[in-house]
Parts: structure tokens; C-alpha cells; sequence
């Protein structure tokens, strides 16, 4: 499911879209007078969900060694309401999501700088790395919880 960074970025920028129209749907909801518990929920999956997205945005930003342009855009691209599909269509459009994991050293001198090497040290232990991104992400939203949603 996960094979490429492609494929893991797909979903995580397709899954960002839902969460905005839970999130946009969830303030309607409220707005025409229904529980303001639509907005909770649709706000809780829509923070974990952009939460996901940024780390996974990140990691597939160093793993295909985008500038700081590319990366800055991928990030921020959850900030606007669905524009992580239109930014993943031109990422793999502008081959900036071709190719696979970079686990094994190559030529490329760019491999011996020490961020390379912890990068291929983490892809090459899938598990551990999932479950450090997990724990931050989940450690990042119970913070965020706990100092309340925007414009508190």
C-alpha cells in the first residue's frame, strides 16, 4: 500500500480533502443551528488528518531531496481548504514523486550527508520510523487539544 512515497502521499493528500469537507460540513451543520459537536468531531479528524499530512509530506520531501520551494508548498498546501490534491497532481506531474524508498547508498554524493543516512537508516527499519511519526503526531494533536482550537 505504502511501496512508494507516491502512493503514501496520494493518500494522505486525498484523505486531507475529506477531512477539510468534514471539517467545512461540521461548521454548516453548526451554523443552521445543529450541535456544535459536528464541528468537534469534524475538526478532531480534520487536525489529526492535516497533522498526518504535514509529517508524511515532510519525510516524502527529504526521501525525493525536493528544494525548499516544493517542500514549503507540499506543507502549506493544507492550510487552504482542498488544495492538497491540485498540489499532489503537480508534484507527480513534475516527476517530484517518482521513485522509490532511497533505503541502499548510491553514487550520488548527496547519500553520505548525515541526514541521508539517518533517512536510510529509518527506511530501512519501516516500523520503528512509522511508530516514531505516529507517537509525534498524536503527542503534537494532544497539545494542540490541550491548548484549544483557533481563535479561542
Amino acid at each position: 500500500m505504502f511501496r512508494t512515497p507516491a502512493s503514501i502521499f496520494r493518500i494522505l493528500a486525498v484523505a486531507e480533502v475529506f477531512s477539510w469537507t468534514l471539517l467545512i460540513g461540521g461548521i454548516i451543520v453548526r451554523a443552521v443551528g445543529g450541535p456544535a459537536l459536528a464541528v468537534t468531531v469534524g475538526g478532531g479528524i480534520h487536525g489529526f488528518v492535516f497533522l498526518s499530512y504535514g509529517a508524511t509530506a515532510l519525510l516524502v520531501a527529504l526521501n525525493n531531496r525536493w528544494g525548499l520551494g516544493a517542500s514549503v508548498l507540499a506543507v502549506g498546501s493544507a492550510v487552504i481548504p482542498y488544495a492538497t490534491l491540485p498540489t499532489e497532481i503537480w508534484l507527480r506531474r513534475s516527476g517530484r514523486l517518482e521513485g522509490e524508498w532511497r533505503r541502499e547508498e548510491t553514487a550520488d554524493p548527496r547519500d553520505r550527508r548525515p541526514i541521508d543516512r539517518l533517512l536510510r537508516w529509518f527506511l530501512r527499519h519501516a516500523t520503528l520510523l512509522v511508530a516514531l511519526i505516529v507517537v509525534a503526531v498524536v503527542a503534537l494533536y494532544v497539545v494542540l487539544l490541550i491548548v484549544g482550537p483557533p481563535g479561542r
